[in-house]
């Protein structure tokens, strides 16, 4: 089957695993926070911190940090963006799009990861992943879309760093999203994927499979900036400061996110 259709097809059957987006819409006037994917089950965990905290909600809207930002240009309604490269971040300041800047929250890591069933042995390095291609045992292997999505942008580089980009091409399934990736890397249909630490660490995931971090020598730093949006309310300017709280920073590390400062 070529790529193309076979990729469409599993794209279209995630929607019965568990990794989802939340829709963008917030009719009970909650504040929208546009987030990568990736931030999903830590996001779900301060977003109620926050409501028991001061008794305010705010809605989640996930995706690809490229496509996130392409809709925030678009006009989405969104109050604060979170994005998992910086870059994004820094050229919708410069075009007006945010009051400033924004802030470093965390620093990602991307992880090879297979579920209980694969044959492939998890090694950091990915020299175990180099060996499964030369014995004809991999079949289907899971990232993200690096056409726009940082983490898929990392697992390119990654698999560049050590020769097997070239390689594992016919075999890829792409995510539009890393969540996407995930899912499909650990629903048992593929070998494995590279996809975000924080997804191979949540518990509704862990338990489908294992995990080895990559290397951050083997690509670029997942420097991860927010930022307040122009239409940003006081709900969403109390959320954004919650966020660097210490309890909001408890939860992000417990999902293997290090400090900024780190």
């Amino acid at each position: 089957m070529p790529m193309t259709v076979f990729r469409r097809n599993v794209l279209a059957g995630l929607s019965a695993l568990p990794v989802t987006a939340i829709p963008v819409a917030a009719r009970d006037g909650a504040p929208v926070i546009a987030a990568a994917s990736y931030l999903q089950f830590a996001l779900e965990e301060i977003a109620a911190a926050f409501a028991r905290s001061t008794g305010q909600r705010v809605r989640l809207s996930l995706g690809s940090t490229g496509n996130l930002s392409r809709q925030i240009r678009e006009g989405a309604p969104f109050q604060v963006f979170m994005a998992a490269d910086e870059q994004f971040i820094i050229d919708l300041y410069r075009d007006g799009f945010t009051r400033d800047a924004g802030t470093l929250y965390a620093i990602g890591r991307i992880v090879l990861t297979a579920p209980e069933n694969s044959g492939l042995t998890l090694d950091g390095t990915l020299e175990s992943l180099r060996r499964a291609l030369a014995e004809g045992q991999i079949t289907r292997f899971a990232i993200a879309n690096p056409d726009h999505a940082p983490y898929g942008m990392r697992a390119r580089e990654a698999l560049q760093h050590v020769g097997l980009w070239k390689d594992i091409q016919p075999f890829l399934v792409q995510g539009e999203n890393v969540s996407q990736a995930a899912a499909f890397a650990l629903s048992g249909n593929a070998e494995g994927g590279i996809i975000a630490l924080s997804l191979a660490r949540a518990p509704q995931l862990a338990a489908r499979g294992s995990y080895v971090l990559i290397p951050e020598a083997f690509h670029q730093p997942l420097r991860q900036r927010m930022a307040l949006l122009k239409a940003a309310g006081p709900v969403a300017e109390a959320f954004y400061d919650f966020l660097r709280s210490p309890e909001a920073q408890g939860i992000m590390a417990a999902y293997g996110f290090m400090r900024p400062e780190t």
